[in-house]
């Protein structure tokens, strides 16, 4: 890998701006300064160190964030603050968000560089299973249950795909765990209002076989663990 590139993917500057900095002598490997910013490097072997500091590479990162709500599921935005802002003390400029949250629905998101995973995640021919919290008004019975089971319509030209409702508790406003296998506009919302049900809150508790952290707060992050990035893979 070229030097530049490299520089550039862990966020030390633009491409612009690592060519500055190479030339002021601070980037070295294995001890000796950088002289050209096309000169090649094994990531995996040589130590690149800038100011003095060792920097790793890892072509993927991985990361866990509680979304909270009032924020929008992109990188930039020019109104609203985005799960991105959440997240700037993170060097690399390449990672993004896996699929999308409504702004107002809390939960789960992948963060990640590793465009194939988001691929294989978000295809709908993997049918990679979405599993919900949500406030409903309204009371959310065993009927329910089978409705979702056969598919709700929403006014597409075909209905939902079946779908898991466990109801947790069910009152004028019910309380519900909804599992999907698909990512249709606000989809949540509209099988709920197909049945003459509003949802008041929204939160997403898992992907696939990741699981939202209990002690994550609504803004914070981690680092998916290496077994929770094998099951992503599996």
């Amino acid at each position: 890998m070229r030097i530049d590139k490299f520089l550039t993917e862990l966020g030390v500057g633009s491409r612009s701006e690592v060519k500055k900095i190479i030339k002021t002598g601070q980037i070295m490997i294995n001890g000796i300064p950088v002289k050209k910013p096309e000169q090649q490097i094994d990531e995996t072997k040589d130590v690149v160190t800038y100011q003095g500091k060792i920097l790793c590479y890892q072509q993927f990162e991985y990361y866990m964030f509680y979304k909270p709500a009032g924020c929008v599921t992109a990188v930039t935005d020019a109104v609203h603050k985005t799960v991105m802002d959440y997240m700037k003390d993170l060097t690399r400029k390449d990672l993004n968000p896996v699929g999308r949250l409504d702004i107002d629905t809390e939960g789960l998101l992948l963060i990640t560089n590793d465009g194939m995973l988001s691929h294989e995640l978000l295809s709908p021919a993997k049918h990679v299973p979405k599993t919900y919290y949500a406030k409903v008004e309204g009371k959310v019975t065993e009927k329910d249950v089978n409705l979702f089971i056969k598919g709700i319509d929403i006014g597409e030209k075909k209905p939902c795909k079946p779908a898991e409702l466990k109801v947790l508790v069910s009152d004028a406003v019910s309380e519900i765990e909804l599992t999907i296998s698909e990512g249709k506009f606000h989809q949540v919302k509209r099988m709920f209002e197909a049945l003459d049900k509003k949802v008041l809150y929204l939160k997403r508790i898992s992907m696939g076989r990741l699981i939202l952290d209990e002690n994550l707060k609504p803004g914070e992050y981690r680092p998916l663990t290496e077994q929770e990035i094998e099951e992503l893979r599996r």
